[in-house]
C-alpha cells in the first residue's frame, strides 16, 4: 500500500485504490479528514494555525496554514472528484495542548474554534472527533474502505468512517 504523506500546512485528496493518506506528529495543529464512500474519495489536510484570512496578501502565503483558509479549499477539492458536501463525512483530529511555547497562545483549543465556525456556518456535521488532551497523533486513512488509523501515545484505536 502507497502512502501519501500530508506535512504541516498542506493537504491531499485521493481516490487511488491500495493508497492511505497521513499525517505524523499531530500535535495543536488541526488534521480534518473527508470521505465519500461511495466514490472512494479521502481527503486530509494539515493546518496548524487558525487565521490567516489577513494574510492572503503576504508573497509567502500558504492556504493551508490556517484552519479558516484550508477547510473551504479542502471541501471544494473533493468536489472535483464528483462528491458533495452531503455525500462526504468528516473527522477531526488534533487541536491538542502542547507543553512549549505554542500553549502560550492555546493555539490548539483556536484551531479547534476555527474549524467550528466553519463547519457550524456552512451546515456540516463532524461524525466523530477526536481533540484536546496533552499527546501527539498520528491519523492514516485508507483509501479503499475509509478506515482511519489513530495512533495517540502507546494507543492505537480504528475507526469505521460512515
Amino acid at each position: 500500500m502507497s502512502k501519501i504523506v500530508v506535512r504541516i500546512s498542506d493537504m491531499a485528496v485521493s481516490n487511488t485504490i491500495g493508497s492511505s493518506i497521513v499525517t505524523y506528529a499531530l500535535g495543536s495543529c488541526l488534521c480534518l479528514v473527508l470521505y465519500d464512500k461511495k466514490l472512494k474519495l479521502a481527503a486530509m489536510l494539515h493546518s496548524l494555525l487558525p487565521e490567516g484570512k489577513d494574510k492572503t496578501s503576504l508573497p509567502d502565503f500558504n492556504p493551508f496554514k490556517y484552519v479558516d483558509t484550508a477547510v473551504p479549499l479542502l471541501f471544494k477539492e473533493c468536489y472535483k472528484f464528483g462528491a458533495t458536501k452531503h455525500s462526504l463525512k468528516a473527522y477531526a483530529f488534533g487541536c491538542a495542548t502542547i507543553r512549549d511555547a505554542a500553549n502560550v497562545m492555546n493555539i490548539g483549543d483556536r484551531n479547534y474554534t476555527a474549524l467550528q465556525k466553519i463547519l457550524w456556518k456552512n451546515n456540516v456535521f463532524l461524525e466523530q472527533e477526536f481533540v484536546g488532551g496533552t499527546t501527539s497523533r498520528t491519523v492514516e486513512i485508507q483509501i479503499d474502505d475509509g478506515l482511519i488509523l489513530l495512533k495517540q501515545g502507546n494507543s492505537a484505536i480504528t475507526i469505521q468512517t460512515g
